[in-house]
């Protein structure tokens, strides 16, 4: 049974999708400290280049966990992100369904940043049809303390995991011998980004997955085409 363990992103990349697609158990790591992320922003691609579509924080400090972090409501943040997107894609042929998954998002009363994460990772995986056979959890809610590599060592074994899936930047702090000697094995990711028709120039996969709905509609789920490699190849190519 594969498992994902990730930061809450808002409306993420589709290499994120690509971990969720992969995965049978998939994890919203949402009580984790704040820390410079994307799990307020995301690029959005423009005639004028990429721009960065952010979430306004209120009050918020180093040390605070995700699920206590709130969004400014003194200005309509949503307001602008929805007309920069019908601005941006204007000229796309699915625009309306990538502004129906927003208006989506946004007429919910969200309590906290991760939850605006978190329900803007799930409204674009729902659209693809990803999240009618896989299970996604909280990590707040499974009551499992601790840090670092242990925590999501025992958050693996506490939902029966057999392989760990991560990204690429588990590589600097991941204690691999942690999962090897526990019986888990552990996959990085192998980001397919396969090229899809864009508007504005040339192809990026790094920016928002509304980017793919905008443009290719339900038929952009044949561009979610996630794979992985042992931690072991990984660490070993050139």
């Amino acid at each position: 049974m594969k498992l994902v363990i990730s930061q809450p992103m808002y409306f993420p990349w589709v290499g994120l999708l690509e971990q969720v697609r992969i995965a049978d158990r998939f994890v919203h790591y949402d009580d984790v400290q704040l820390a410079r992320g994307f799990y307020n922003r995301v690029q959005v691609k423009t005639n004028c280049g990429s721009k960065w579509m952010t979430v306004p924080l209120r009050d918020a400090h180093r040390g605070q966990l995700l699920n206590e972090v709130e969004a400014d409501e003194r200005e309509d943040w949503r307001g602008k992100h929805r007309h920069l997107l019908k601005q941006a894609y204007a000229g796309a042929p699915f625009i309306g369904d990538m502004l129906d998954v927003v208006d989506q998002v946004f007429s919910q009363a969200l309590p906290h940043l991760a939850a605006i994460s978190r329900a803007s990772t799930m409204a674009i995986a729902d659209y693809f049809g990803l999240t009618e056979s896989r299970v996604f959890f909280d990590s707040s809610l499974l009551c499992i303390p601790g840090k670092s590599s242990q925590r999501l060592f025992d958050i693996c074994q506490h939902l029966r995991a057999t392989t760990y899936v991560t990204g690429h930047g588990a590589k600097n702090y991941l204690d691999h011998a942690l999962f090897e000697c526990g019986g888990i094995a552990v996959e990085y990711m192998d980001y397919s980004c396969l090229p899809y028709q864009q508007l504005h120039g040339t192809f990026t996969p790094y920016v928002s997955g509304l980017d793919l709905i905008a443009n290719c509609g339900h038929d952009g789920l044949k561009y979610i085409n996630p794979s992985t490699r042992p931690w072991k190849e990984f660490f070993n190519e050139p």
